[in-house]
């Protein structure tokens, strides 16, 4: 038996209110979770039509099931493992814009349209020049919306009260800012007048957003135990944690319309999203990257034995609270509170996220997500923050490629791997020649964006740390700090 409008008892009809590009498995685990609570515990009343924004997709097996699916939340939750499911019924239809363009842009027509959002991956937000107006339909996601927003602007002859809030969840740093600025690209390569970009500006909105929930997607490993707990056969499952942070850059009237805080969920409207994306990326994916050279070379392989390890564990405490969370101008409680959630979703026992997983491209992240703490400490407090500075000096050590006797598949860059290659050859075991290593590495601007040799104090920590991890070994290393 599969899921399906007859076999789901529960199954309700609402107006078409909001346009989805991207049927994958994070959207599904949250936009489409979060209108589906709207609609249980608020008044929203709205159903999502789901457009595939390329041309090979899941939209055909979506539509097998009637758009519905079951979704799995589970992980801790105020110290407790939870694990709950329900169906969602939220999309009304797929589509796909390469076989059905003309029913596309007729939604387009329907006047209770109001939401667009989109996931497109990071690659989805991009301007092609070679996209034509009357293409069926063009090739990028900015040119697509472009003609379906044209197509709204003259359906209803510019009527101000049929704009769209426009709300994408891309991960790039100004997601809106980018898709209108390629819409209005379009707008103005296509001739599309001066009426259209007036709407746009006016009648339209475009918010910046920061999404955040781990989605290991559809559990292929437990599927059977899965169908037998449902009893009925779901080929579109999804799974994700129970942690969920939706950050909005919107107006006051979205918020009003969208009422997602008044029924429990973590959806913040702000007027900048900046400082939640710098809290993430330093926190979260700092602390990731801080934590996977030191937890592996100690002889762990998971994030969570790491987390819940008394010695690797009290490392990556300290480094959050004490050296990242000083350096971010969000308040103490709120950064205190967020690190916390943090740390119990590293602690999921229902996901085993491997720590060679993450390391891929580790140097380029270590730039990115754990340097800005570094440099931001060295800047307020005058010193070297100790337990980030061990973290790079073990990231050095990483790259040598060993641990005891067992190769490391190192990935990253090539330049990265024949840098670090080079500077371990070189190295004859004596204190001055770890030096030369620290120096070598640190020296390369090409992915640091700076010399940071040239930071007060870090080359001599560094030094000073991989020396003990050279001589001592990280288990006794980690216990000098």
């Amino acid at each position: 038996m599969q899921l399906n409008k007859q076999t789901f008892k529960g199954y309700s009809e609402y107006p078409e209110k909001v346009l989805q590009f991207g049927e994958g498995n994070f959207l599904r685990c949250f936009v489409d979770w979060m209108f589906h609570e709207l609609n249980q515990k608020g008044n929203f009343n709205g159903s999502i039509v789901v457009v595939q924004p390329i041309e090979k997709g899941m939209v055909d097996m979506l539509n097998e099931q009637d758009c519905l699916y079951t979704l799995y939340l589970r992980g801790l939750k105020n110290g407790q493992a939870e694990s709950k499911h329900e169906t969602i019924d939220v999309i009304s239809r797929a589509l796909n814009p390469y076989t059905q363009f003309d029913e596309y842009l007729k939604t387009a027509e329907n006047p209770e349209m109001r939401y667009v959002v989109s996931n497109t991956t990071e690659a989805g937000i991009a301007y092609n020049e070679e996209d034509e107006a009357n293409a069926q339909p063009p090739v990028s996601f900015p040119a697509k919306l472009t003609v379906w927003l044209n197509h709204r602007y003259n359906t209803f002859n510019g009527d101000a009260s049929k704009g769209v809030h426009i709300i994408p969840c891309e991960l790039i740093d100004k997601n809106a800012y980018y898709l209108k600025k390629y819409i209005l690209q379009y707008a103005d390569k296509w001739n599309l007048g001066e009426g259209f970009v007036s709407w746009l500006e006016s009648a339209c909105t475009f918010s910046n957003t920061l999404v955040d929930r781990i989605v290991p997607g559809y559990p292929r490993e437990r599927i059977a135990e899965i169908t037998e707990e449902l009893g009925y056969e779901d080929k579109q499952v999804v799974e994700g944690e129970p942690f969920h942070l939706w950050v909005i850059e919107g107006p006051d009237a979205l918020a009003e319309e969208l009422p997602f805080p008044s029924i429990g969920l973590d959806v913040l409207y702000v007027k900048d999203v900046t400082p939640y994306k710098v809290r993430k990326v330093r926190i979260l994916n700092g602390a990731h990257t801080a934590l996977v050279p030191v937890a592996y070379l100690y002889g762990i392989d998971t994030v969570r034995e790491a987390v819940e390890h008394p010695v690797v564990g009290k490392f990556l405490k300290d480094a959050i609270y004490n050296e990242i969370i000083p350096t971010l101008d969000l308040s103490k409680e709120e950064l205190e509170k967020f690190a916390a959630e943090v740390l119990e979703r590293f602690q999921n026992p229902y996901i085993k996220h491997l720590l060679m997983s993450i390391s891929l491209n580790s140097f380029p992240k270590f730039e990115t997500r754990v340097l800005p703490s570094i440099l931001e400490y060295v800047k307020r407090k005058g010193e070297v923050p100790q337990h980030l500075a061990f973290s790079l000096a073990a990231t050095i050590a990483f790259y040598k490629g060993k641990r005891g006797e067992e190769s490391i598949a190192l990935s990253d860059n090539a330049d990265i791997l024949e840098l670090t290659k080079g500077a371990w050859a070189k190295f004859d075991g004596s204190e001055a020649s770890v030096a030369e290593v620290v120096k070598e590495v640190l020296a390369y601007d090409k992915n640091w964006k700076l010399d940071l040799n040239t930071v007060a104090g870090l080359a001599d920590a560094v030094t000073k740390h991989l020396t003990n991890i050279e001589k001592l070994g990280m288990t006794k290393a980690i216990e000098l700090i």
